[in-house]
């Protein structure tokens, strides 16, 4: 938990709805009401698998109002995440692209030193540039390294990665677990506060075809649920990204993303 939370503080629910810099399809600007509709839909309730009832413990705060373009966008973002944590409640990112995973974590570092990052993803988003654009979904953990926002990042999911991305793996001291090797992870334990960024298309689009880019071999979504409760640490902030409604036929991602969010706001709290 936050050490500067009250045990009793909500999580809230901030939604980000920029998908400016995604490189394939847009969309992702329209998730966060999705996933907050999904998160109080009546098929289902707001208790986690760990014994917690969320039903007080959720404060959706609605979306940021976002200029157009990126530089203007993230600007706002940044300053949106650090008005929202000095309130001293624990906060959950719904994007949006992963590049806004960038001035968020511009503004945690900025209150919670000695970071650690653990991002669940099929893509280790470490470009130094993609197209030409630095600040791509596809480039955020890259600039958060080389700023030294974070002390260490791991990552986990990982089965896109290439000659490039390999080199700067190592250039930043990156912990990958790739999904290869996914039956012999070892457990992680952090000493930092940790900053979780869950990407969803670390899932299996089988399970989650609601997203821009189908990676197959992905998670399932016990699998995930298992890794999450396995962490240990302190988790003072989170983000969901890459959910994208509009390949969202039947609604069914909508509700993965209500389990993540349930399940990772209760280990927010300390369930």
């Amino acid at each position: 938990m936050n050490p500067s939370a009250s045990p009793s503080s909500p999580v809230s629910l901030l939604g980000i709805p920029f998908d400016e810099n995604s490189s394939y399809l847009r969309g992702t600007a329209q998730a966060p009401p999705r996933i907050v509709e999904a998160l109080y839909c009546d098929s289902s309730n707001l208790w986690t698998e760990n014994g917690a009832d969320l039903q007080a413990k959720l404060h959706d705060l609605g979306s940021v109002a976002l200029p157009s373009g990126t530089p203007a966008a993230f600007a706002a973002i940044e300053r949106a995440v650090a008005d929202e944590l000095r309130h001293q409640a624990p906060l959950f990112l719904l994007g949006g692209d992963h590049s806004i995973t960038y001035p968020v974590v511009k503004a945690f570092a900025a209150k919670f030193p000695n970071l650690e990052i653990m991002h669940f993803d099929a893509h280790p988003d470490l470009y130094d540039q993609l197209g030409g654009n630095r600040f791509s979904h596809a480039c955020p953990l890259a600039r958060i390294m080389e700023e030294k926002l974070a002390r260490r990042l791991v990552q986990a999911g990982i089965r896109t990665m290439n000659r490039h991305q390999r080199e700067q793996a190592q250039r930043f001291g990156v912990e990958v677990l790739e999904m290869k090797d996914s039956g012999h992870w070892p457990r992680r334990a952090f000493e930092g506060p940790v900053y979780l960024s869950f990407d969803l298309d670390v899932l299996d689009p089988a399970f989650a075809p609601g997203v821009s880019h189908w990676e197959p071999g992905g998670l399932s979504v016990r699998e995930a649920i298992c890794a999450l409760h396995s962490l240990r640490g302190r988790i003072v902030g989170a983000d969901l990204v890459e959910y994208n409604p509009g390949r969202d036929v039947s609604g069914r991602t909508a509700m993965v993303c209500a389990k993540l969010v349930k399940e990772i706001a209760a280990r927010m709290l300390g369930g």
